[in-house]
C-alpha cells in the first residue's frame, strides 16, 4: 500500500497543524476509551522532526521509506517492518523522507 486507507484519514481525525512537532506532514488520529492514542502520519517531503518529550511511553512502527529516530543524541534508522519502543520523558527527534509512514501509539493524550 502507498496510502492510508480513506477511513483512517478522515478529515474529523486530522491532527491540527499547530500540534505536529514535523512540519507539512499528513497526520490522523484515533483516542482510545483510556486517554490513550494512535497517531498515522505521511511525511510529503524530507522534513525534520523537532527534538521534544512526552509524559508517557511511545511506540512506532515503519511502514514505508526511512525515519531516523534520534533518541538521546544516538539515531536509529527504521525502515518498513521496523519497530521502537521510547520510554516516557525520553528526548527525541528525527528526520524523515518523502513518502514515509509511520504508525505511533502513545500511551497518553498526544493530540488534544
Amino acid at each position: 500500500m502507498k496510502k492510508f486507507p480513506e477511513f483512517m484519514t478522515r478529515p474529523t481525525n486530522k491532527v491540527p497543524m499547530q500540534q505536529q512537532n514535523t512540519p507539512d506532514i499528513q497526520g490522523y488520529y484515533y483516542t482510545a476509551a483510556d486517554g490513550s492514542q494512535m497517531a498515522f502520519w505521511t511525511c510529503m517531503a524530507d522534513r525534520i522532526s523537532k527534538e521534544h518529550q512526552h509524559d508517557y511511553d511511545e511506540y512506532m512502527v515503519c511502514l514505508s521509506g526511512e525515519y531516523v529516530v534520534t533518541i538521546n543524541g544516538k539515531e536509529t534508522i527504521l525502515h518498513a517492518g521496523d519497530e521502537l519502543f521510547i520510554p516516557k520523558e525520553t528526548l527525541q527527534g528525527g528526520r524523515c523522507k518523502a513518502g514515509t509512514r509511520t504508525i505511533h501509539a502513545f500511551g497518553g493524550r498526544r493530540i488534544v
